[in-house]
């Protein structure tokens, strides 16, 4: 993360747009965050890019953070799974599906996750809004009891 603030990705497919769009909003006005990239799709995109599969989302974000051009993404599907699976296939990359708070922080604390995931078609968009503003927040720390346990997945992967 940059001392400036988080670098943070959005996106979804056309199952969660709208979430995409609203958490989007939030996060262009929230201190904390440095920068914001939205990776769509938008509801003004041609029909063909509108309905381009949750794969290459996922895919995109997770390439991006590999690269070293975001920290963290947040990204939307109907359920969340599809874009989680999907960002979970770059080297590298933590991304979890979590709708409830505890989740969201373990995430972060526990795993060092980097792509929070979740469903429009699962969860309310206030709870939706209050988890993306919880996840931010949290930062992982590898001085802590599960670095070992991330150290595991990161010496698998490679990395």
């Amino acid at each position: 993360m940059s001392p400036a603030g988080i670098r943070l990705i959005v996106g979804a497919d056309e199952a969660g747009v709208d979430y995409k769009d609203q958490i989007l909003a939030d996060l262009r006005t929230d201190p904390r965050v440095a920068e914001v990239i939205d990776i769509g799709v938008n509801r003004d995109d041609a029909p063909e890019q509108f309905t381009k599969p949750y794969p290459y989302v996922g895919i995109a974000a997770g390439e991006l953070i590999r690269d070293g051009q975001a920290d963290r993404a947040i990204l939307f599907c109907g359920t969340g799974i599809g874009v989680a699976i999907a960002a979970n296939k770059v080297d590298g990359i933590r991304a979890a599906t979590a709708h409830d708070s505890f989740s969201v922080e373990r995430s972060v604390l526990s795993n060092d996750c980097q792509v929070l995931t979740m469903g429009q078609r699962v969860v309310g968009l206030e709870l939706a809004r209050r988890l993306a503003r919880e996840w931010i927040g949290y930062t992982f720390d590898p001085s802590s009891a599960s670095a070992e346990k991330v150290k595991v997945l990161t010496d698998f992967e490679g990395c």
